[in-house]
């Protein structure tokens, strides 16, 4: 029998553990050992029992980490695997981030029934998401459309659209990529149209705070490019209260020891835009994001819950 090193925790979506799988891929490579040597115990989120009403109206992205962390400061984990987008702003102190893998492609991908794009939907049309954000840039792009709540892993949200419970949606093109399923997607949305959550297409890793031998066993797969864009993306996001509640994008890219950081803030039905960029040293990347979301703040006429 092969002794465990670490044990990794992981939500049991297909594309959670698509991504746990990557993660021990790679750390069995750095340490020289077995995959069976790392075991995956999957356990259930609040967040994953969820499926009939907005996560925002019970508590937003904590809903999907929270007992992940209770394992890991119980100790039945030694890390645990993430979306990044799906880690709460702030964390519990017995919890902390030891990193990110280096970053998948950050782009929504749109998926409409029939091959349709956003721009040829009928006047009407309904398109399904669980993301305020995503909803908001629809209606900013396409205001005559009605926006309905979409819950479900990717294949349950993609057979939705198929069945024409909805005419498209929106998914994460990394995860579309992770799950084997790009060939999906009907247009890839740009940036500049469409961006994208703070930290999507990064896969974030968690672990006690404090535990140095878990900490110095990821070290090697950790992405410092990444992780200095996320920074500046998770200071956007703390300085605006970011949460499922309110319409909020950051994209942050990295560029040798440069960083180009763009982030905006909506009105849920897509009505009113606040955006701001910077630019400068990777190294600043968290005050780059939290001078951006302060510029954006001083804008808004009744604060940030004015937007929702």
């Amino acid at each position: 029998m092969t002794t465990a090193i670490l044990t990794i925790g992981t939500r049991g979506s297909p594309l959670a553990l698509a991504q746990t799988h990557e993660v021990r891929r790679l750390l069995a490579a750095a340490l020289g050992a077995p995959e069976e040597a790392l075991p995956i115990e999957i356990i259930r989120t609040t967040g994953d029992m969820i499926q009939d009403r907005p996560l925002a109206e019970s508590g937003g992205k904590g809903l999907f980490t929270r007992e992940l962390d209770i394992a890991l400061a119980e100790g039945r984990i030694d890390l645990a695997v993430h979306s990044s987008k799906d880690l709460p702003t702030h964390l519990p102190p017995e919890i902390a981030i030891a990193g990110f893998l280096p970053r998948e492609d950050v782009r929504d991908a749109w998926i409409g029934r029939g091959g349709a794009s956003l721009a040829d939907l009928p006047q009407g049309a309904v398109v399904g998401t669980a993301s305020l954000r995503r909803g908001a840039q629809v209606k900013r792009l396409r205001p005559d459309v009605s926006v309905t709540l979409l819950r479900g892993n990717v294949e349950t949200r993609l057979h939705k659209v198929e069945s024409g419970e909805v005419d498209g949606t929106l998914l994460a093109l990394a995860g579309l990529k992770r799950l084997g399923l790009a060939d999906k997607a009907t247009a890839i949305l740009p940036l500049e149209d469409f961006l994208p959550a703070a930290g999507q297409g990064a896969i974030a890793i968690t672990k006690r705070a404090g535990d140095a031998r878990t900490r110095d066993a990821l070290a090697p797969i950790l992405d410092a490019a990444t992780g200095a864009a996320l920074a500046a993306e998770r200071a956007f996001l703390t300085v605006l209260d970011g949460s499922c509640r309110t319409p909020i994008a950051a994209h942050a890219r990295v560029d040798g020891d440069a960083m180009e950081f763009h982030g905006l803030a909506l009105r849920a039905d897509g009505s009113e835009i606040y955006e701001a960029r910077r630019r400068g040293a990777a190294i600043d990347a968290a005050r780059l994001g939290d001078d951006a979301a302060n510029e954006i703040l001083l804008r808004l006429p009744h604060g940030v819950a004015g937007l929702s």
